[in-house]
């Protein structure tokens, strides 16, 4: 719907206040830099200019190393653009990208104090991006303590070495985490013992998007990470195929059913009263509880959108052999099958093999009968022309077809 002249005359105003702010801003920032003796990010500057002149928001602040700076030349800092966004109160921002810098022990402090939900303001930066940054293990806890209390729905870790420590530290962080919805640690050289940890913490989340590609988790660890949410998809599929059953049963077996289960409900009804106030008003509590946290409970889970395990040493090469390829396929099988979230999965330049791309296909074959959510699945092309063929022509159900014949009626 095209917008009136007074509507497109509000957005020009409001566009043209931005332009005081973003102002302030960068004469904030370089006194900072002055006053700490640091370089002006070139990005950051450029950004803010680029946004004053075109009167637009500047929603990313990125702030990038310089890869060839002149000699004596002071370093660019994170601090002073910390600094900027508190003295400022900027509110504006939404992703805070930080790249190729060496973060300090004080720096990795006040960007946990700034995203965390104690202070004063609360900042709605939902993205956090450190790529390529060297930190230590403290900076690693500090961090993985902030993101419980924090706004945070993505956090991007790219191109950052972790041991199995700093993974356990950080994995600690996201459980039970409710806002979350997205981790990316790509190219972090986490190895096969990693996967427990991961498939603990996306089970215990809200993370739906994970991005793990030129890792080495090999055999065991994917199987680790995706064995307690493939079982959880399978009983998702097991309970769906139960309760499509139920609904099919005549109606006098429905109410024998529906008679049996009040029956039931009052016997234990009764058995509750027996044991005094106390104990019934403990059963209330409970169920009072459970009413009011239903839905907070129901946002944690292995609720996977997408999964990316490419460039992962998965093959036979390892020490479980094929027979670990075939294991884990066969998780990956359960997810494709009864996973109704699941919409793409990337296991490319990983060797799976003919046998375990066939079981793959067939698994493809089954979801489209189920009538499942489009899924795109990516496989190495290492395997029979034919099945790498049907693999790519089972990647997608009849469900965007449909949609698109109810819109045109």
């Amino acid at each position: 719907m095209p917008r009136t002249k007074k509507e497109k005359s509000k957005l020009k105003g409001a566009s043209s206040s931005f332009v005081p702010i973003l102002t302030k801003f960068l004469k904030t920032y370089e006194k900072h830099c002055l006053q700490s003796q640091t370089s002006v990010c070139p990005t950051i500057k450029k950004a803010l200019k680029t946004s004053i002149e075109n009167k637009q928001i500047l929603r990313k602040l990125m702030l990038v190393s310089p890869a060839v700076s002149p000699k004596n030349f002071p370093e660019v800092s994170l601090e002073p653009l910390l600094k900027t966004i508190r003295d400022e109160r900027y509110m504006l921002g939404r992703e805070l990208c930080i790249w190729g810098m060496k973060l300090k022990n004080s720096d990795v402090a006040s960007l946990a104090i700034l995203l965390e939900l104690r202070g004063r303001t609360m900042y709605p930066f939902s993205t956090l991006e450190i790529i390529n940054s060297q930190m230590d293990l403290w900076s690693i806890e500090r961090l993985g303590k902030c993101l419980l209390s924090s706004n945070l729905l993505s956090i991007i870790l790219d191109y950052n070495k972790f041991g199995n420590e700093e993974v356990d530290i950080l994995m600690a962080g996201l459980e039970k985490n409710q806002k979350l919805m997205i981790l990316s640690l790509r190219y972090c050289n986490l190895g096969p013992t990693s996967g427990s940890k991961l498939g603990q913490a996306v089970s215990q989340s809200a993370i739906c998007e994970l991005y793990l590609s030129g890792n080495y988790l090999q055999c065991s660890g994917a199987l680790a990470l995706i064995e307690p949410i493939a079982e959880f998809a399978e009983n998702q599929g097991k309970d769906k195929a139960t309760k499509l059953l139920q609904d099919r049963r005549s109606p006098s077996q429905q109410m024998l059913q529906g008679k049996l289960e009040v029956e039931e409900h009052l016997v234990t009804r009764a058995q509750t009263f027996q044991h005094g106030n106390d104990c019934l008003q403990k059963t209330l509590i409970f169920l009072t509880g459970f009413k009011k946290n239903k839905k907070a409970s129901s946002e944690i889970g292995p609720w996977l959108i997408k999964l990316h395990l490419d460039d992962n040493g998965i093959d036979g090469r390892g020490k479980e052999g094929e027979g670990g390829v075939l294991e884990f396929t066969q998780l990956v099988t359960y997810l494709i099958k009864y996973s109704g979230h699941l919409r793409e999965i990337d296991l490319g330049n990983n060797v799976l093999g003919e046998i375990a791309a066939t079981n793959i296909l067939e698994a493809l074959k089954e979801r489209k009968k189920a009538k499942l959510p489009n899924l795109h699945i990516i496989v190495t092309p290492q395997i029979s022309s034919d099945t790498f063929r049907s693999i790519w022509k089972n990647n997608r159900n009849s469900g965007s077809v449909q949609k698109k014949k109810k819109v045109s009626n």
